[in-house]
């Protein structure tokens, strides 16, 4: 049953489990960070990378999901494409290689890889599913109000109205109806 944390304590609990971890000899802790759009994702990964650095004296590696998916319709392609070319890779104690999404040039590009022997966080829609819980360590979901969730996301792409909010949200009630996610975390934060 996941466990009710305040956002305000979330980075400190989620750094402080990954250090049990690590100290438990976890080689590479897996975290996984989910959540709908502009919900806080990618600052709670940026301050749990910088916690994590000064505590651990280990910089953790982030992954995130904006950099696999396959454009604006590829939520559930930039999933499988974490799950096939980086979780399970590092799960088995091998060599991930991905290649990131492009959105200048809509399509893959630049070509990345992970050893393992650092924490790795994982940020993004879509990257918590039944099938990516079981390779985690540490999952987190973050619920944040709707209205503010846009207003972020105005704040962020500088348009009153946008036309790919819709079609990304659809996705994300597609995928997280399917998955879910929000069940699946061991830790989840609400913003009211």
């Amino acid at each position: 049953m996941p466990q009710n944390i305040p956002a305000n304590l979330l980075v400190e609990t989620l750094a402080a489990r990954t250090l049990d971890l690590l100290d438990e000899g976890v080689q590479t802790p897996i975290l996984l960070i989910d959540g709908r759009s502009a919900s806080g994702k990618t600052t709670l990964a940026a301050a749990l990378q910088q916690v994590l650095f000064k505590q651990g004296e280990t910089l953790p590696r982030v992954v995130h999901m904006d950099d696999l998916y396959e454009g604006w319709h590829g939520l559930q392609a930039g999933h499988d494409l974490l799950l096939r070319s980086v979780l399970l890779p590092v799960a088995a104690r091998r060599r991930a290689n991905w290649q990131e999404w492009d959105w200048a040039l809509e399509q893959r590009n630049q070509w990345r890889e992970f050893d393992g022997g650092t924490p790795l966080i994982v940020e993004g829609c879509g990257s918590l599913s039944r099938q990516t819980a079981e390779l985690a360590h540490l999952s987190a979901w973050l619920e944040v109000p709707e209205q503010e969730r846009q207003r972020r996301w105005i704040q962020r792409t500088g348009h009153d109205h946008d036309e790919w909010w819709p079609i990304w949200a659809a996705q994300e009630l597609d995928f997280y109806a399917k998955e879910n996610s929000v069940e699946l975390a061991q830790l989840i934060s609400i913003e009211d």
